[in-house]
């Protein structure tokens, strides 16, 4: 399948639901949440290489993280890892890395894969992504969907049209629904949640951006066209910061959803978005009572069940008698909760986001 695409894959966010172990200087992505050593981004990569070599795959990344995505990454060429100065969310992202590759290879076909998924299954993820380029090359801005298996409010939803062969058209593109809707979706049979995975051919994908928001494709353009010459830093620092601060879904696909622009595979390879602590205990190795224990420090767990336990300091976490908690320990934050509340983790962050603890996000 080799060379089938250009991979892009941003990656920034914090990953606040998986606070104190992921961090803003050292965020999920980053991490060996895989159940082998290899970090999220690693694996991304790694499942990728059959579709798009290393020359081929662009990274997106904050100044931040710049240097830690190209110690993990040695293969990719320098020029690969783009850095922005400051966030500008996926559509910038993602808008800018389609602009470069138009210009490397107008007819290229594109594919955005965000770096903090788990995928059970890489040849089942490889054979709907080659569904998807070929889908792409017949002008469709490609989807990979999934069958939700609950009434998930924190991801977006396809409405499933016409069949065309593997291919589904997309009647309705809805980002993140209230409970109720999101209830009624599931039950209806009729839409997949959107796994965050695009492919379209870059000519495409660009014409719609100026379709939609002008603005930001032409100062997306202005980046791309300066990109490798002795303006680029200084174009960069001038237009970067005006662009519209919008994801993808929003400022493109659910207007060419609307046009009849978008479609997607189905996708059934035991995708995870990994966005909390009690996930990752549904989805790591676990021992024969259920518990999970990350980490590289060492752990004592007795009459313990369904626990989830990350030992990051190298002191000894231990518990007795605990059931479906949730224990995180770094060098200078300890964290612990019910699993059925590891979403809640979001809000200690937002507490500590005050000129005293600042430091520990």
């Amino acid at each position: 399948m080799g060379a089938m695409l250009y991979a892009v894959i941003p990656a920034g966010g914090s990953g606040t639901r998986l606070w104190p172990l992921s961090r803003a200087g050292h965020p999920k992505f980053l991490h060996p949440l895989t159940g082998t050593p290899a970090s999220l981004l690693q694996a991304t990569v790694d499942r990728l290489a059959p579709l798009a070599g290393a020359d081929r795959t662009y990274v997106v990344t904050g100044a931040a993280h710049a240097a830690a995505v190209a110690r993990q990454l040695p293969a990719l060429p320098e020029g690969n890892v783009v850095v922005e100065p400051s966030p500008r969310d996926s559509c910038a992202a993602i808008g800018l890395a389609a602009a470069l590759i138009a210009r490397r290879d107008p007819d290229a076909v594109m594919g955005a894969f965000a770096a903090d998924h788990l995928i059970a299954d890489p040849a089942a993820f490889q054979a709907v992504i080659g569904q998807a380029v070929e889908g792409a090359r017949a002008g469709h801005l490609m989807t990979v969907g999934i069958t939700p298996t609950r009434a998930e409010t924190g991801y977006g939803y396809l409405q499933l049209g016409a069949a065309q062969g593997p291919v589904r058209r997309v009647a309705e593109f809805r980002e993140k629904p209230d409970a109720a809707t999101a209830q009624r979706y599931v039950r209806s049979g009729d839409y997949l949640w959107n796994a965050s995975m695009f492919v379209w051919q870059v000519r495409t994908f660009l014409a719609e951006l100026a379709r939609q928001c002008p603005d930001l494709h032409a100062g997306l353009s202005r980046i791309a066209d300066a990109w490798g010459g002795p303006e680029q830093d200084a174009v960069m620092g001038a237009v970067w910061p005006t662009l519209r601060r919008i994801s993808v879904d929003y400022a493109v696909m659910e207007g060419a959803a609307a046009a009849g622009l978008v479609a997607t595979v189905p996708g059934d390879f035991g995708w995870n978005d990994v966005g909390d602590f009690h996930t990752l205990g549904d989805v790591l190795p676990a021992d024969a009572a259920g518990n999970v224990v990350l980490g590289d420090g060492p752990t004592l767990l007795e009459d313990c069940a369904g626990t989830v336990v990350v030992a990051g300091s190298g002191r000894l976490v231990s518990a007795v008698g605990v059931r479906d908690l949730v224990v995180v320990e770094t060098a200078d934050a300890v964290m612990v909760c019910p699993r059925d509340r590891a979403q809640d983790v979001k809000r200690l962050v937002t507490a500590l986001d005050g000129p005293d603890t600042r430091a520990l996000l």
